[in-house]
């Protein structure tokens, strides 16, 4: 165990980061992240992932954090299965950046993640595409509607999407345009940008569990690997960017491990708990 004080509070990244190649939490991740929340560390999921896809990483870790989803902008209870707060976008600030969108990436795709009360409300089409849309990975879950009813009701998070685009390239065009309507982002760069109420991010997320817990961003270790963990990478008293980390993310933490298919979050959690 190093010498080093035990944060108060982990907060980690699910995909690239917390899961191995096989969207798996291994035996030796599972192990670090018990034995931490065993000696009272608080531990976050922090994921750009909805509340309905965090089952899978509950069940893999064998406890039922916390979750901050869609990029800060939901707190998810999964051992409640409540929605605890959602930041979202406006019909106002929809249509404005879907304007801007399919404007200045002709072509582009849209998608909004709308949540209920709970992961799975029935009541709430949760995500909801245009016609045509394109997924970047197996959704078997989507609603198709009009761009029109997809701009009907506020979202937690606006999905731009074109197949072979880089994400990169996006976010640049995007961002000379979007200004206040929205903070932009992306954790994949096939072709994929999402965006979240202006100021939200996975750091304002965190934030929102560790205040009343009388935490600040120095008791705090995050994990992340891509773009959209800059923000939580910067804040927290110590960024850990995974191995095969976006070198933006690199660029924005404090240490570097190993990768997410060599235990990297395990790695640096053993330094207080092994």
């Amino acid at each position: 165990m190093s010498d080093e004080r035990a944060p108060g509070l982990i907060a980690t990244d699910v995909d690239g980061t917390l899961l191995d190649e096989d969207e798996k939490v291994t035996p030796r991740t599972r192990a670090a992240v018990q034995a931490a929340v065993a000696a009272g560390t608080t531990f976050v999921l922090a994921t750009g992932r909805p509340p309905r896809w965090i089952a899978p990483v509950v069940d893999g870790l064998g406890l039922a954090p916390m979750a901050v989803c869609a990029n800060g902008a939901v707190i998810y209870d999964p051992a409640t299965d409540r929605i605890v707060s959602a930041h979202t976008l406006s019909t106002e600030v929809l249509g404005e950046l879907a304007e801007i969108a399919t404007r200045v990436i002709p072509g582009a795709g849209l998608a909004v993640e709308r949540v209920g009360r709970s992961a799975h409300d029935a009541a709430t089409p949760q995500f909801v595409s245009s016609p045509g849309y394109e997924h970047a990975w197996l959704n078997p879950d989507n609603t198709e509607v009009s761009v029109e009813d997809l701009l009907s009701a506020p979202a937690v998070k606006l999905l731009i999407r074109k197949a072979g685009a880089r994400s990169a390239d996006m976010a640049a065009e995007l961002l000379k345009h979007v200004g206040l309507q929205g903070d932009i982002t992306y954790s994949t760069n096939n072709g994929l940008i999402e965006v979240v109420p202006l100021g939200i991010s996975k750091a304002t997320g965190v934030a929102e569990l560790a205040t009343p817990l009388g935490l600040t961003a120095t008791d705090i270790v995050t994990f992340g690997d891509m773009p959209n963990d800059i923000p939580m990478l910067s804040w927290a008293g110590r960024g850990v960017a995974m191995g095969n980390a976006h070198p933006e993310a690199v660029a924005a933490a404090d240490e570097v491990t190993v990768t997410n298919a060599e235990n990297g979050v395990a790695h640096v959690l053993e330094r207080w708990w092994s």
